[in-house]
């Protein structure tokens, strides 16, 4: 059994989807942080418990053909990327093996395909929130802390994002406005959250506050105005003890309440508290690989659940006239910003509705051909799998951002009476742990399978 604080020399066998390199020491598994699949290294054993140990990297002997240059210099102390320092086809490989081991462990044979990509690991991103302290510290936590870890530039977000902060810094020296102290609950300003739309160019900046109005805002204003592409400001007031970032109010200060982008050719208006995918142009590519699976068969009725504001739906809806789309999402300012979203680039042939998704009416379900599915990272629950299996829902299209999850709720969906070959993953956050996969479900038919019955004869009787 390995023993703590001694040191060991490794091989790396591969990586988890926390960035680990994992390996065996005496027959036991050890994690290592650091390690990249290939690698030799000496390592000192930090932790060992029963079952497992974690090791430190105290040298490289080997490095893996995997391994490259680190471009970031708060990787270390940062808790956002865990393969920033991995080639990204051997991630993009790796994340494909996530989810492929899912559905190993819940006993499914279905082939993963290569992970889809846009192929652009840095400035992807077109949101960020920055948590600032009371020593105005600004940047992202450190991992598995709520410390500021800071830094005026993130390689995954675009530069001018890094341009803001900076000037909300220098506004909060100049006029002696603190920052946020989580165990006191005292100071102003809690984070600064950005959104982006990459056609547009459009900018949005909240300021999230701990009080009902912000000192020299209007000071603050003028200085981010000053910002090309800065074309919607605003306050939201939380002054709760939480870890939920945002609040429930807004205080518009500049512009727009809202933003505009373009995600595959159609409009879409961006709120504070909207859903629009973070990576745009693998949303795109995701997008379009659900229209396709959609349209492999009848399409004349389709619904979409858990369909937030509408992007997935309307990406569909917009390209079939012939197509009635129906969208039930659990949010009522999501729903609104969906109708208003459908108004924006004349699509009439689409409907939302507000309510749960598991209470999704049975005459809605009947009377679609496809369903798409699109839930946050718990899946759905088995009343409503249930409920499509009972419907007349032949095919369904499961956008899944968990893996573990995704596995979980098509196992069920087999029980059902429905089959899946094969699975899409698309890597919407390159560089972090997270990646999305898509599936097309359908349901199993007499002619989908053939029962043979064998009879065997007895050799002395030949009966």
């Amino acid at each position: 059994m390995p023993e703590k604080n001694r040191t060991y020399e490794v091989k790396i066998d591969t990586m988890n989807n926390l960035g680990y390199g994992v390996c065996r020491i005496d027959g036991m598994v050890c994690f290592v942080k650091g390690g990249v699949t290939g690698d030799s290294l000496e390592i000192k054993v930090i932790k060992a418990n029963k079952n497992y140990c974690i090791g430190r990297v105290e040298r490289i002997l080997v490095p893996s053909p995997y391994r490259q240059e680190v471009d970031c210099p708060v990787f270390k102390q940062c808790g956002g990327c865990v393969f920033r320092h991995v080639t990204y086809e051997h991630e993009k490989e790796l994340k494909r093996s996530f989810v492929e081991a899912e559905f190993k462990k819940a006993g499914l044979n279905i082939t993963v395909k290569p992970t889809v990509s846009a192929d652009k690991t840095t400035r992807y991103r077109n949101k960020a929130q920055y948590p600032v302290s009371e020593n105005s510290e600004i940047g992202f936590y450190a991992e598995r802390t709520h410390k500021v870890c800071e830094t005026d530039d993130c390689p995954l977000q675009p530069e001018v994002f890094g341009r803001i902060t900076s000037c909300v810094k220098s506004f909060m020296k100049k006029y002696n406005i603190s920052g946020y102290n989580e165990e006191t609950g005292r100071g102003y300003i809690r984070h600064i959250y950005i959104r982006y739309g990459k056609v547009t160019g459009e900018i949005q900046v909240c300021i999230v506050i701990n009080d009902d109005k912000l000192p020299k805002s209007d000071r603050l204003c003028e200085e981010l105005k000053n910002i090309p592409g800065v074309s919607s400001i605003c306050l939201n007031v939380n002054k709760k003890n939480t870890n939920v970032i945002l609040g429930e109010k807004y205080i518009p200060l500049f512009g727009n309440e809202y933003i505009e982008d373009e995600l595959c050719s159609f409009r879409f208006r961006i709120s504070p508290a909207s859903f629009y995918q973070i990576n745009h142009d693998c949303t795109e590519l995701l997008y379009n690989e659900v229209y396709r699976l959609v349209t492999q068969g009848k399409c004349d009725r389709v619904t979409d659940l858990y369909c937030g504001t509408g992007t997935i739906g309307l990406s569909v809806a917009g390209r079939l006239s012939r197509c009635k789309l129906t969208g039930v999402e659990i949010v009522p300012e999501a729903i609104e910003n969906a109708k208003l979203n459908a108004k924006l680039n004349g699509i009439t042939n689409a409907e939302f509705i507000c309510a749960d998704s598991t209470d999704t009416q049975d005459n809605i379900l009947n009377d679609s051909d496809v369903v798409i599915l699109d839930p946050p990272r718990k899946g759905i629950t088995q009343e409503l799998a249930d409920k499509i299996s009972q419907s007349s829902v032949d095919r369904i299209v499961y956008v899944s951002c968990s893996p573990d999850t995704l596995a979980r709720d098509v196992k069920y969906f087999t029980e059902l009476g429905y089959i899946c070959t094969e699975a899409t993953p698309f890597d919407m956050f390159p560089r972090t742990s997270h990646v999305e996969t898509v599936v097309l479900l359908s349901r199993e038919k007499a002619d989908d399978y053939i029962r043979i019955s064998v009879h065997t004869k007895d050799l002395k009787t030949g009966e």
